[in-house]
């Protein structure tokens, strides 16, 4: 590993976040409620470390591929430990291990809290706490890239360690404007939002906090009483809509915007995406129908839990903890599933799963007949073994995961549903489980060492297993 190289990109992202710190601290000054100095407090010694790490001069400016899964492996736990500091200086929370599990939930986007009345935090805290969402949404590194000066051949290998999906690619031929198309476009899209949100009777301060977790697929919401605390089906419609757009490759809306209009309907993945929402709130809306007052009603709710839960963005407006067995077992399928590759959302991506069903199907052919040839196409394209291969070992690898981090969560006491979807919700960076993790409870329950497995959980779903896992390997730090 060229730790000289890795240590000098370290030290630039600590110093991008302690930038990206600023508005938060801007919000805490203007509401003037205390909390200013616990952003002072994190973030001189973090741009103290930040500058040391950036002078390390590398003697090879090279960058392998293993460097750049260390690097992000690396970043996201070191932005979370700095990130979590000022939430535990609030004296919110009982550890400063739930304050971590509570920052690397934002970061992840994952959107799951261990505060009961998120309410009592100063506004500059709940500020930076939902904004985490809309940094990590997109990803770290790709924001790092956008700003700081690389060579293309170097960070490519940042893009296939932090972009979510099977396959990663540029937009265009150099990362650095890749990057700027992606931010664009992104922050195009969460401005949209903000104005939709502030027409319909929404306050500016929750209208940004709303869009960041809608655009990063999160789900940390400012009050116990959540998205249901609106009143609003202006606001559950807008988010649910955004909350799919969200979920969608963001490659399509390149495509669009460069007059490919046809290449980006014809996406054989958003067409999956769309007619599973589509299904999957039709039946559950049927389901739940007894529960309504009305046919529009439990629609409305369909369509607001369903978008939420396969694009992992976690919102609630109904505790669907109470909803029949068939709509439980729905919305957690939906967990697993998640939205497309390329967008901020989590979960295995829709494209993983056609791999997986075509792939099991063209081997059900070749048992009937062994001489044929049988092949896996997506978006009319084929997909070669390496990804075949690539595909299968990270559904082997989310299954071995799920089962020996449910079996670890158990010391805590807790039962099977409650643990099953508490590392469900986090390894696909959800927020609301089922039983005592619902969307109507929280994650505090867990002791601090759970905290800390949970903790890690989110940041093996975010970064998709092996850059985490890759720390581990003693050959990895070698030179």
């Amino acid at each position: 590993m060229n730790k000289g190289r890795v240590l000098n990109i370290l030290g630039k992202i600590v110093l991008t976040e302690v930038l990206l710190m600023i508005p938060s601290l801007a919000v805490a000054l203007y509401y003037g409620e205390g909390d200013a100095k616990f952003f002072l407090y994190t973030m001189l010694p973090a741009a103290a470390l930040g500058f040391g790490l950036s002078r390390v001069q590398p003697q090879d400016s090279r960058m392998t591929s293993r460097d750049g899964y260390c690097i992000v492996a690396y970043a996201w736990i070191l932005i979370s430990l700095i990130g979590a500091v000022p939430l535990y200086l609030t004296g919110q929370f009982a550890s400063y291990f739930q304050a971590l599990f509570e920052i690397v939930s934002g970061f992840t986007t994952t959107g799951a809290s261990v505060l009961a009345k998120p309410e009592l935090l100063p506004h500059g805290v709940l500020f930076w706490r939902s904004f985490t969402h809309w940094i990590g949404g997109m990803g770290v590194l790709v924001f790092v890239m956008m700003i700081i000066p690389m060579k293309n051949d170097n960070s490519m290998h940042l893009v296939r360690a932090e972009v979510p999906g099977p396959i990663a690619g540029k937009l265009a031929p150099r990362m650095k404007k890749t990057s700027t198309i992606l931010y664009g476009i992104y922050t195009t899209m969460t401005a949209v939002l903000v104005i939709l949100l502030l027409l319909g009777g929404v306050s500016l301060f929750d209208s940004l906090c709303l869009s960041f977790g809608a655009a990063g697929t999160g789900g940390f919401t400012l009050s116990s009483a959540g998205i249901a605390g609106y009143d609003s089906a202006y606001v559950e419609i807008l988010l649910g809509i955004f909350m799919i757009l969200f979920g969608i490759n963001f490659n399509l809306y390149y495509l669009i915007l460069v007059g490919r209009i046809r290449d980006a309907l014809g996406s054989e993945e958003a067409r999956c995406f769309l007619g599973i929402i589509a299904v999957a709130t039709l039946a559950i809306a049927v389901n739940i129908a007894s529960l309504c007052a009305s046919l529009g009603e439990s629609l409305r709710h369909a369509f607001f839990q369903v978008s939420s839960i396969i694009t992992t963005t976690g919102f609630a407006t109904v505790d669907f903890n109470l909803w029949p067995e068939f709509s439980k077992h729905t919305l957690v399928l939906l967990m697993v599933i998640g939205a497309c590759a390329g967008s901020t959302g989590g979960g295995l991506k829709i494209s993983r799963v056609i791999i997986l069903v075509k792939s099991f199907l063209a081997e059900i052919r070749y048992i009937v007949s062994p001489k044929s040839v049988q092949t896996v196409r997506l978006e009319h394209k084929y997909v070669d073994k390496v990804t075949l291969n690539s595909t299968r070992t990270y559904a082997a690898a989310y299954l071995m995961l799920v089962a020996l981090s449910t079996l670890l969560l158990s010391l805590d006491g807790f039962n099977l549903i409650t643990n099953l979807t508490a590392v469900l919700s986090c390894i696909n960076n959800i927020g609301p489980g089922l039983d005592l993790v619902g969307p109507m409870a929280n994650f505090g329950i867990y002791s601090d060492w759970a905290m800390v497995l949970l903790s890690l959980v989110m940041l093996i779903g975010r970064l998709e297993i092996f850059p985490i896992f890759m720390l581990f390997s003693r050959s990895v730090h070698r030179k």
